[in-house]
């Protein structure tokens, strides 16, 4: 059986905390998970895409953000972004270091978006991007869009997106990711809203982003 125990380095800063999922048998591949602006590294979603990840022999670091880490609740400040960017940026380094193998990086939300942030900026860092519920736009705001960095962006990108999101729906994402200069998919989850689990369970949702995973990667 795969095995979760709490993941702490504080070496660097920002530190990294969290919880590692090692597989019986590892490929040797690696993925950095990540959580929204209202969340953390507990959030069910989270944490079924990490067992059902390390299940398939792939190691996943589920982590905090440093803005969560310094604030057990609400939204991040803006300011906190480049900060947190770079705690995601020391996470992929920290699982590098374990692992032969490609290290993805993705997240849900903001967790999300600050990963294609970083990977427009820095396209050698992770091999992908797993991506779930980009928040294209605020509720209710299309005209703000959040795509500025999307046509730097050359990471291969698989995002998975409800139906019923109100940061953005699935035909204004497949706009967007039309922007991105790497490899891209998206995928649609009839149903769901932004937290993804819809009529269905985030076990549903892990399942989807594993075969997808495995057929875009």
């Amino acid at each position: 059986m795969p095995t979760c125990t709490p993941f702490e380095d504080r070496t660097a800063n920002p530190p990294v905390c969290g919880f590692l999922h090692e597989p019986d048998a590892p490929l040797g591949r690696g993925l950095v998970l990540t959580h929204g602006a209202g969340s953390n590294a507990h959030a069910p979603l989270l944490v079924a895409v990490a067992t059902a990840f390390a299940a398939a022999e792939i190691t996943v670091l589920r982590c905090d953000l440093p803005f969560r880490q310094t604030r057990l609740h609400g939204p991040p400040f803006p300011a906190s972004a480049a900060q947190d960017r770079a705690g995601l940026k020391r996470a992929v380094s920290l699982l590098r270091e374990r692992l032969p193998g490609d290290i993805y990086l993705g997240g849900h939300s903001y967790g999300g978006r600050q990963s294609t942030i970083l990977a427009s900026a820095e396209p050698d860092l992770a091999a992908g991007l797993l991506l779930f519920s980009y928040p294209l736009h605020p509720p209710r705001k299309a005209a703000d869009l959040r795509t500025g960095h999307f046509p730097l962006l050359s990471t291969p990108s698989l995002f998975i997106h409800g139906t019923r999101d109100p940061f953005g729906s699935v035909e204004e994402m497949q706009a967007a990711v039309a922007l991105i200069r790497g490899r891209h998919e998206l995928i649609g989850v009839e149903g769901a809203g932004h937290d993804l689990a819809g009529k269905g369970s985030v076990a549903r949702i892990a399942e989807i982003a594993l075969n997808g995973f495995r057929a875009f990667f």
